[in-house]
């Protein structure tokens, strides 16, 4: 969508005060720990941009709360497996070869959006160290949810979406749907399920030099996640709202990885 078209989404420009208002409305509150999925042309024209929302995001939940969102970083992922575009099989080994390792203060995010990319670069924002899967995070139990994340099995158990878990957290959607569900991939994990094991390796800095590392991760399926996103809400209330132009959501995080646990164990 270009600019012209967020504009006639709107009345009104978006603006930090009114994103809070929206948020506060739906059940964001101080202190709260959210996990937040976004899409910034899905809320019409804001003053600001991405970083409007961020910082309206901060001003929401304040310091004592604490905001996560994916800054995942496709172009770690396996070459082999691309296919928008897929590269000639004769690059792959100079892709791995060549790609500059891992930081997390430096490399962009990608395929997560302007605000995420955005976010991650607030200079207290901090963010885990998977090369493939990290996160960002602001906020008073931003370092605990960060710390520790596993390069095997990156959205599993020692991962920041399990430490969300812990703190049985919140997610918000902001234009965005079960599509782009990310703690869903927690629940593959726990789902008594067949799944295949993929591998990859990417390149980190490791006592200031790179180094190639291997991991491991069991094989995600999105194909399903608005299905079930759609068969949780039946079941489970969800707070909605509008934010900007946006239909937004907001729901418990807990409740959502056991439904979907359960979900996924009797329809796959």
């Amino acid at each position: 969508m270009g600019e012209r078209g967020t504009v006639e989404r709107v009345a009104d420009p978006v603006t930090v005060s009114s994103i809070v208002d929206a948020v506060r409305e739906i059940g964001l509150s101080e202190s709260d720990t959210v996990l937040v999925h976004s899409s910034l042309s899905a809320l019409g024209w804001v003053s600001g941009g991405a970083q409007a929302v961020v910082e309206a995001l901060r001003t929401a939940v304040t310091p004592s709360g604490t905001v996560v969102m994916p800054a995942f970083t496709a172009q770690y992922s396996n070459p082999a497996t691309w296919s928008n575009p897929p590269v000639p099989d004769d690059w792959e080994s100079t892709i791995r070869e060549t790609r500059p390792a891992f930081r997390p203060v430096v490399t962009p995010s990608r395929g997560v959006g302007a605000v995420p990319e955005c976010f991650r670069g607030y200079p207290d924002t901090v963010r885990s160290h998977h090369p493939e899967f990290s996160f960002a995070a602001w906020g008073v139990a931003a370092e605990e949810i960060t710390a520790g994340h596993s390069f095997d099995n990156g959205l599993g158990e020692h991962s920041p979406l399990a430490r969300l878990y812990d703190r049985d957290a919140d997610v918000l959607f902001l234009g965005t749907d079960h599509s782009t569900n990310t703690s869903l991939h927690l629940a593959e994990y726990r789902a008594d399920i067949s799944t295949e094991r993929t591998s990859n390796v990417a390149p980190v800095i490791k006592d200031g030099e790179r180094h190639r590392i291997e991991y491991e991760n069991i094989e995600t399926n999105t194909a399903d996640f608005s299905e079930l996103g759609t068969a949780f809400e039946r079941q489970i209330d969800c707070a909605t709202g509008a934010v900007g132009a946006a239909e937004s959501k907001l729901l418990n995080q807990r409740e959502m990885v056991d439904f979907a646990v359960d979900w996924f164990e009797t329809n796959r």
